[in-house]
């Protein structure tokens, strides 16, 4: 399975200008026919313009036309980074996956909110998990904070995904953190692990800190971007995850009797 990531340059509140980008980049990393697109947080209205009321994407009626008509368009799966989905009297910050077909296979509401920047006044916190097959292969995603929280990949791992989409809007001032605990999901879940940043900066000023990342269970990077806007691919041999299965079978050896 080839992968590519669109670490895009986004806008605050332009919504219209990030769909062009999107489209741009799109034409551009499919000339490496990959099989899997993936978005950073937020990508069509920035993290993000105030009132956020203004800019929110009605039952993700947008995204959800624009993802369908491009998956259909370059016969590609695509992981829709997130958007602001106003649902009733609630917004969520939403994940839509749609394959090939321009159908909707999976959806994911950011689990867990940034309390430092109050994200729970404006986002309602994801009730489920979302693991979902793409091309044969089981796959998970996760958007931006969750990244902290171990059990979430763990629990993903033991069904059975091998390769997790990580969805983000983080700032350059803890990208050290972005980078290493990236890399610990791939290892310590012996999984293929997608980290797609944005670039640019929060509506507050805050720079974003790119690196956008595709790491291997070993916890190789075989693509990683710096901090400006970049495409990366990267091709994904499933049989590494085999090797390190034979070779450190933690699976085997977990001490569920006491954790």
């Amino acid at each position: 399975m080839k992968v590519s990531v669109l670490q895009m340059p986004v806008a605050i509140g332009a919504r219209e200008e990030n769909m062009a980008t999107l489209r741009r980049m799109l034409d551009a990393a499919m000339k490496d026919a990959p099989d899997v697109v993936v978005l950073p947080e937020l990508w069509d209205i920035g993290f993000f313009p105030r009132p956020l009321e203004n800019y929110v994407d009605e039952d993700g009626a947008q995204a959800q036309e624009l993802f369908s008509s491009l998956a259909k368009k370059h016969r590609v799966h695509i992981v829709g980074g997130s958007v602001a989905v106003k649902v009733g009297d609630y917004i969520a910050n939403r994940c839509y996956v749609f394959d090939r077909d321009g159908a909707l296979v999976a959806d994911y509401d950011k689990t867990h909110l940034f309390s430092p920047a109050k994200e729970e006044k404006f986002f309602r916190k994801g009730d489920h998990r979302a693991v979902f097959s793409l091309d044969g292969v089981q796959c998970a995603v996760a958007v931006c904070y969750d990244l902290r929280f171990p059990e979430l990949f763990r629990r993903y791992a033991l069904e059975d995904a091998a390769l997790i989409f990580l969805p983000a809007a983080w700032p350059t001032a803890r990208i050290e953190h972005w980078a290493t605990l990236a890399q610990a999901r791939a290892i310590e879940n012996q999984i293929f692990f997608v980290a797609v940043n944005g670039s640019g900066a929060f509506a507050n000023g805050m720079p974003l800190g790119g690196r956008s990342a595709i790491i291997d269970p070993w916890g190789v990077r075989l693509a990683e971007a710096d901090e400006q806007e970049s495409i990366l691919t990267a091709e994904l041999d499933f049989s590494v995850r085999d090797e390190i299965k034979r070779t450190i079978d933690v699976f085997h050896d977990r001490r569920e009797d006491l954790y």
